[in-house]
């Protein structure tokens, strides 16, 4: 019997080459998205259901997931992935901005998990693969708000292994470091005071930094795509996939130094001057 996916946030990058590569491998896909129009291409390869789902919009979850058993009876890996970076000081962030990244990450994440787990337990099986980041368990400078959502993230994972690993449901956490994807744009809001003010020089810090990283060789959508793949099908009940050198080399020294020393790197990093300087 073929196995079942479903996607959530496959329009473009991370989603999108999760998709392809699972349809490559002969699953049935569910791909979601806000605008379905944007997954025509997708919508044409065999095998694959392409579905609207909006993570803040409930009706659109309990239809996308209704559409999907309808199509393929069962959903036997659940991806979430949908979600996107805000960042900036937080004094000068509008609360909009704030409930709108609790809502995508966090929220629209539970609601979706919510509703998928009923289809899994009712056939005692399943793997909820949640998409975290590096930043789930380390910070940068202004991202108080999408590092916020990944530690909630990787909590929420790590506590609902307790109480599906006993319905036969797997929980795992793929932690990617930098991407080439367009995260830096649909996907990532910066609040700026356009004023300038008292942050200008971290922000100016961050902007600067953050330019210079994307110049860099970043890991690709499709290397995080065969990471995800992996974690869904190896039966295992290993939790955490760290993807990519540079998340893997930045949890080590996570790992390894002291929360000041730690905060100073980072500091330093963006050079930004250091506690002990």
């Amino acid at each position: 019997m073929t196995s079942t996916v479903f996607i959530t946030g496959t329009s473009t990058g991370i989603g999108r080459a999760t998709a392809e590569r699972f349809q490559a491998e002969g699953w049935n896909v569910v791909a979601t998205m806000r605008s379905p129009d944007d997954g025509v291409d997708l919508a044409g390869l065999p095998n694959t259901l392409v579905t609207r789902l909006d993570v803040t919009d409930g009706d659109s979850i309990e239809r996308a997931v209704a559409e999907a058993t309808a199509a393929f009876g069962a959903i036997d890996v659940l991806i979430n992935n949908a979600g996107f970076g805000a960042y900036g000081p937080l004094e000068i962030t509008d609360l909009e901005v704030v409930r709108r990244q609790f809502d995508t990450n966090v929220i629209g994440l539970l609601e979706v998990s919510k509703a998928v787990i009923p289809v899994m337990r009712e056939r005692g099986a399943g793997v909820i693969v949640n998409i975290s980041s590096v930043g789930g368990r380390m910070t940068f400078p202004l991202g108080s708000l999408y590092h916020g959502t990944k530690y909630a993230v990787e909590g929420i994972s790590e506590a609902l292994v307790y109480e599906l690993a006993p319905l036969g449901i797997q929980v795992k956490l793929v932690e990617p470091g930098f991407v080439a994807t367009d995260f830096a744009g649909r996907s990532f809001v910066l609040s700026l005071d356009p004023e300038g003010g008292a942050y200008q020089p971290t922000v100016a810090a961050v902007l600067t930094a953050f330019t210079a990283m994307q110049e860099q060789e970043l890991g690709t959508a499709s290397g995080v795509a065969d990471a995800i793949f992996g974690a869904a099908t190896d039966g295992s009940s290993r939790l955490r996939y760290v993807v990519g050198a540079d998340a893997t080399a930045m949890l080590g020294a996570r790992d390894q130094l002291d929360d000041a020393a730690f905060a100073d790197m980072i500091r330093g990093s963006f050079g930004l001057a250091t506690e002990s300087a």
